[in-house]
């Protein structure tokens, strides 16, 4: 049986507006099941202590997971995760999306074995930042909340002001091959271009990574 990840705790952002896409990009069903719950059922192997942050709880009830709202009403990830930083029990959250169907678990464990001496991991691809993909650590707290009150919510910019570990492509791929956790769906044609069985076309649509 594989050890739970201890001072970490596992979230799932599950905010954004959904204007792209005809349904909740959450329940997607992908292979059958829908990402929110594929992405559940991982979190729930790594960490004692999971979260779901929504401004839609009734969607999510039935998943019988804690459910927490935004601590400002700013818009964008970093609320997110400043409210899962604050409420977490733990030193550590991390934070992904919900509408990524193929996190990968080893990866997830060796991301926490990065942790020492830094206040956030997170990887970077092609020059860009994979913010809902990491790893965020309770020091930033008092940071991130002067940032945001500031008007400013862009991660690229708020990390770069940080200790961050990134996670270069190569050890990446050593373990994720296809780099498939990054795979994100926002629109119809991502979903098309899924069934075409083209994850790389699909990672260059995504919006969630951004430029360091």
């Amino acid at each position: 049986m594989k050890k739970i990840l201890i001072n970490c705790t596992g979230v799932i952002l599950a905010g954004g507006e959904n204007r792209r896409m005809p349904v909740p990009k959450a329940f997607i069903k992908v292979r059958g099941k829908k990402i929110i719950e594929r992405s559940l059922s991982i979190m729930k192997s790594l960490f004692r202590e999971v979260f779901i942050v929504t401004d839609r709880p009734a969607d999510y009830v039935y998943l019988g997971v804690p459910m927490l709202g935004d601590a400002y009403d700013i818009r964008g990830p970093m609320t997110g995760i400043l409210t899962s930083l604050i409420c977490s029990s733990n030193s550590w959250i991390f934070a992904t999306a919900c509408d990524m169907p193929f996190i990968n678990e080893e990866l997830i464990r060796y991301g926490v074995s990065q942790r020492d001496g830094y206040e956030a991991v997170t990887p970077l691809l092609d020059g860009l930042t994979e913010p809902l993909f990491s790893f965020y650590s309770k020091l930033m707290i008092t940071g991130m909340e002067k940032t945001l009150l500031s008007g400013d919510t862009g991660l690229k910019d708020f990390l770069n002001t940080k200790r961050v570990k990134y996670l270069r492509e190569k050890e990446i791929r050593n373990i994720d091959p296809e780099i498939s956790s990054f795979i994100n769906f926002n629109t119809p044609e991502d979903l098309e271009i899924y069934t075409r069985k083209n994850p790389v076309k699909i990672r260059a649509h995504a919006s969630g990574s951004q430029k360091t």
